[in-house]
Order: structure tokens, then C-alpha cells, then sequence
């Protein structure tokens, strides 16, 4: 790769990072896809500022195999941003990609632990202090794992039964109420954490910083104490959602405690209380089965 190429992935990476908030996943991700591409120009003999369309959509076919329609939708995304700004600086005249479109991706209805298998595997007994604390405030809180494995002791108002997220997705800061029942876990852990020498609320057995992997493995253990009930980080994140919204929470307080950028994301969390009821209407109402049946 030539040196131009690299300090206009360079610059790109520092507009995205500075003037976009992206995460470091993301950024990732766009650094990954421009940097093939900028390569698949070399192949082509034909420079990234002076590529067209027809090469993009080579491009794409070429990576697009044996990939998931989301691998392509963020190689397009991160084209369309790259050119986006090369526009925007003057660079080129015209983007080639403005016209490019992603395939569609199919969007899963996120599946959920049930509000009672919950309170089991909370109320039983079975967690050690930090398990039980961890458990407690990814679905109090609805953090992302991250987001908690970031979590510094300062970062908590127990009086107020408050967490501040500094570290959420884009570098976006909120404040989220996380639950009673989560204030005491974290309480309980805390006075068995004793002192150590890192300020995280979370600690491996070294006493550092516990890491998101940890995290994960903690909650899945967590899940088979409770009776091999499927567990992660991220389902304890919808379950939070899904059950404030069975219980009628309005989807703006929703996005605010998740910290989604859009409504749209949040709004997902409603098919699920749809098929949830669904269910409910065709096993109780006694014109819920299908004619046959009756």
C-alpha cells in the first residue's frame, strides 16, 4: 500500500473517531473494509479517488462471498461513509457509492429469559457476591457488557440508586436508574470486594479490571447455576427492555435507560412483547385457535 493510502486511511480513521463518536468496533470494522478496498484498487489499477461505481460493485461481489448479508451491509456503509467524506473534504467531486444500497438484513426477534426463571436464578441463593451483583445490574441497568466492564467505583450513586455510563456506544454518557435489587448486590459486593488497587467496580482474580470475555463467562455460568437456564450479557440487556415494557414503560424512557441512538432500535423490543402476547392470546382466549382446533 502506498504511503497516500495510508495517510488517507489515517485521516479517515481520525474523522471518524473525532467528528462521528464511532466505537472502536466500528472503527474497526471501516478501517477493515477501506483497507481491502484500497488494496482491490491496486488489483484493478485504478486509484480510490478515481474509482467508479462499476468497481465498487465488484468489490462487494468479490467480499461478499460466503458472508452474511450483515458483513456486506457494513462493507457498504463504511464505502458510503468513506466517500461521503472524501466529498465533504473536496476531495472528489461525485461519490461512487452514493447510490449503492445494502442487502437486507433480517433482523431476529431477540430471544429473552422469562421475568420467573430470573427471579429464581436471582433470589435463589446459588451467586457468589460480584455474579450476583453483575447479574443484577446488566438487567437493572440494561447496560451492554461493555459498558459494565468500564465501570469505575465513582461511577455509582447507591443513595440515589444511580449508574452513569461514560464508556456507552459512541463515547455517549447517561445517567440510568439500575433497581433496588441491584443497589443491594452491588452493596453486598462491595463489602467483600475489600481493597484493591484498581478503581473498577468489577475485578478479576488479580485484582484488575475484569474484561468483557470474564463478564460473559460469569453470566453464563451464572445461568447454568440456575438451572441450565441460557444466559448472556446481551439477553439480560433485552430482557430489561422487553419486561419494562411489559410492564408499560414508554419506549422513549426505553431508548434513554439502553442508550440507543435511534427510536427504531428500540423499538424491536416491541415485536417481542407482540409475540409474547401472541402466545398468550392463543392459549387463553377462547377464539385464539386457529378454527380447527376448535
Amino acid at each position: 500500500m502506498s504511503a497516500p493510502a495510508d495517510d488517507l486511511r489515517g485521516r479517515f480513521a481520525d474523522f471518524l473517531r473525532v467528528e462521528r463518536g464511532l466505537s472502536k468496533h466500528t472503527l474497526r470494522a471501516y478501517d477493515r473494509t477501506v483497507s481491502t478496498w484500497v488494496e482491490s484498487c491496486r488489483k484493478y489499477g485504478v486509484p480510490p479517488m478515481s474509482a467508479r461505481r462499476a468497481h465498487l460493485r465488484r468489490f462487494l461481489f468479490e467480499v461478499a462471498r460466503g458472508v452474511e448479508a450483515a458483513t456486506v451491509a457494513s462493507h457498504v456503509a463504511a464505502l458510503r461513509t468513506f466517500y461521503g467524506w472524501l466529498l465533504e473534504t473536496g476531495a472528489i467531486d461525485a461519490s461512487p457509492a452514493a447510490s449503492l444500497r445494502p442487502p437486507k438484513v433480517p433482523v431476529p426477534l431477540p430471544r429473552v429469559p422469562e421475568e420467573r426463571a430470573l427471579a429464581e436464578l436471582l433470589d435463589g441463593g446459588g451467586l457468589e457476591p460480584q455474579a450476583r451483583a453483575l447479574v443484577e445490574l446488566l438487567y437493572g441497568a440494561g447496560l451492554r457488557v461493555g459498558e459494565a466492564a468500564a465501570l469505575d467505583l465513582d461511577d455509582l450513586d447507591l443513595h440515589g440508586g444511580v449508574v452513569r455510563v461514560r464508556h456507552g456506544k459512541g463515547d455517549r454518557e447517561r445517567r440510568v436508574p439500575m433497581g433496588e435489587a441491584a443497589v443491594e448486590a452491588i452493596r453486598r459486593w462491595l463489602e467483600v470486594r475489600g481493597d484493591v488497587l484498581t478503581p473498577s467496580v468489577f475485578v478479576n482474580r488479580d485484582g484488575g479490571r475484569m474484561s468483557d470475555r470474564s463478564m460473559r463467562r460469569i453470566v453464563d455460568a451464572a445461568g447454568a447455576t440456575g438451572g441450565g437456564t441460557a444466559l448472556h450479557p446481551h439477553a439480560l440487556r433485552h430482557a430489561a427492555a422487553t419486561h419494562m415494557l411489559d410492564g408499560g414503560a414508554d419506549l422513549r424512557a426505553i431508548q434513554e435507560q439502553l442508550g440507543h441512538q435511534t427510536l427504531s432500535t428500540t423499538q424491536r423490543y416491541t415485536h417481542v412483547s407482540v409475540e409474547r402476547l401472541m402466545d398468550v392470546h392463543r392459549s387463553a382466549h377462547p377464539h385464539g385457535k386457529a378454527t380447527e382446533e376448535r
